[in-house]
């Protein structure tokens, strides 16, 4: 089992997640985060720090967490790893789907890496 960081990341990237993990399987990608399915210990500490409610457990395997599960796992071998906060992309707070945002944000996922730490 691991935890799966979906599409309400996209565009905000909210590190408070990354702050909490103790095993460091966050990696950082030009617009969002991916963690690394295989690294993921299924700690559980990341999904209450995730201001945006991105992350969330693959316990309930449904064809919309696959899709988010491979991307995890395709990404999280290509990103640099992230191990600590680091400040939010511009207008995070308006496009938080958990503050209101409802537009579903796949289309806009990069598949560019973000900066190494």
């Amino acid at each position: 089992m691991t935890y799966i960081v979906k599409d309400e990341c996209i565009k905000c990237k909210l590190t408070d997640c990354v702050e909490v993990c103790p095993v460091d399987c966050f990696y950082i990608g030009a617009n969002s985060m991916v963690i690394n399915p295989d690294e993921c210990i299924d700690c559980g500490v990341c999904e209450p720090e995730c201001p945006a409610e991105a992350i969330v457990s693959d316990v309930d395997m449904t064809p919309e967490l696959q899709k988010w599960l491979d991307i995890n796992t395709k990404y999280s071998a290509i990103w640099p790893n992230i191990t600590k906060k680091i400040d939010p992309l511009p207008n995070a707070d308006e496009l938080n789907p958990a503050e209101g945002y409802a537009k579903d944000k796949s289309a806009d996922f990069s598949e560019e890496p973000g900066p190494e730490e």
